[in-house]
């Protein structure tokens, strides 16, 4: 891997993710089509300095906003959605370290960051009770260190990641996040995601058998909780900054088909397909979806960036319910638009070979991250009788 570059502020950032998106583009629907892994795009996304751009200025990073990062994701998701996702933990999991990491850990993993090194994901578990019923043991041993053992599933980025950050429960029953390196003795990382959308994020298992950990190398995620945090809000930007940037991507894909391939109505005596009221119509009411879902992601970026500068239960919660409304609304135009696609392009457009099926594959398959009727549920709550969100980092 290359230097990386590092980014000194926001418009350089919003500039590089602008001119790598355009390059994922070119080959996005080949490398889903033939289940291509993107070892060589992440390398480049890593060589940007992308990756770094959320660590803190005391520490050599840019510190950008959450505006600015959300965008960075649209940008990509807008692109090629799998490869977007797959950084998604990587900025959480720097997340953890700014709010709970000690000065030294700090200090070595945000210049590992900087360096290009990129964080992966082992947090979710199949087959227990429900998603924040976390099994995988972190065990002290009578030196101080760690052992891990465990299975995760859904682990995206895991097999592209330098550091494998694991969710796991001490003796205690706390959680904690143990950094492990991807090399670390008895951690192995199966690419074994078959979804039918984001083929290409590798979202596989992680298991854990005896894995060593020093104690240096662990950091107390369950303090995070005790007290206003902002950590549920920004992950879910993100997924949201995801859905929007499908939407938009589903979006573009079909007005470039309608004006250069598809055919006018027989009965509507037009030229083009381009000129038929009907179809002019439709796209409005797309647009509409999709600017609606890029407006309130921008609230809800700016609303977590306000909160961010001045955290309080107050504000904490007024992000996380602005991020829902973007959640809910960016999940829902990806769906439609990823559909609706079809409905507006023509018989053709559903080719195989095109891969424009990938926007409605990846939509279906990512928004099931959350489901947005609790989010729903949430911001009634809130609106009617003032009841804050939890905390529970899934908000």
């Amino acid at each position: 891997m290359s230097a990386p570059v590092v980014i000194g502020g926001d418009g350089e950032a919003l500039a590089v993710a602008a001119e790598l998106a355009a390059g994922f583009r070119k080959d996005a629907a080949e490398r889903d089509a033939v289940r291509r892994l993107p070892h060589a795009e992440l390398e480049r996304l890593s060589a940007s300095g992308l990756l770094g751009v959320t660590v803190p200025a005391a520490f050599g990073g840019a510190d950008v906003r959450a505006e600015t990062l959300a965008e960075i994701f649209r940008l990509l998701a807008a692109a090629d959605a799998s490869l977007a996702q797959i950084p998604q933990s990587h900025f959480v999991y720097v997340g953890v370290l700014r709010r709970q990491g000690t000065h030294e850990q700090q200090k070595f993993f945000f210049g590992e960051v900087l360096r290009g090194k990129r964080f992966g994901n082992a947090q979710s578990e199949a087959g227990t009770k429900h998603v924040q019923d976390i099994r995988t043991r972190l065990a002290r041993r009578p030196d101080g260190s760690y052992v891990l053992d465990g299975v995760k599933h859904y682990s995206t980025g895991a097999l592209f990641a330098h550091w494998v950050p694991v969710l796991a429960r001490a003796d205690d029953d706390t959680l904690h996040v143990a950094y492990v390196p991807h090399d670390a003795s008895g951690l192995t990382v199966v690419d074994d995601w078959d979804g039918m959308g984001q083929r290409t994020t590798a979202s596989g298992t992680v298991r854990l058998e005896s894995v060593p950990v020093p104690a240096d190398r662990v950091v107390p995620h369950h303090l995070t909780f005790q007290g206003p945090q902002l950590h549920g809000a920004v992950a879910q930007l993100l997924h949201a900054a995801i859905d929007a940037g499908i939407a938009s991507g589903a979006l573009a894909e079909a007005v470039d088909f309608v004006r250069t391939k598809s055919r006018p109505w027989f009965e509507s005596g037009l030229e083009t397909a381009a000129e038929d009221p009907l179809l002019i119509q439709r796209f409005g009411e797309l647009d509409l979806r999709v600017r609606a879902a890029q407006a309130l992601l921008r609230e809800a970026a700016r609303t977590v960036d306000a909160a961010r500068d001045d955290l309080t239960d107050n504000s904490a919660a007024e992000a996380s319910i602005a991020v829902a409304a973007a959640k809910v609304t960016a999940a829902e135009a990806a769906v439609e638009v990823g559909s609706a696609l079809f409905e507006v392009a023509g018989t053709r457009a559903a080719l195989d070979s095109l891969g424009l099926h990938r926007h409605w594959r990846d939509a279906r398959t990512h928004t099931l991250h959350d489901p947005v009727r609790w989010k729903v549920q949430h911001i009634g709550r809130y609106v009617l009788n003032g009841t804050r969100p939890p905390r529970h980092g899934l908000l």
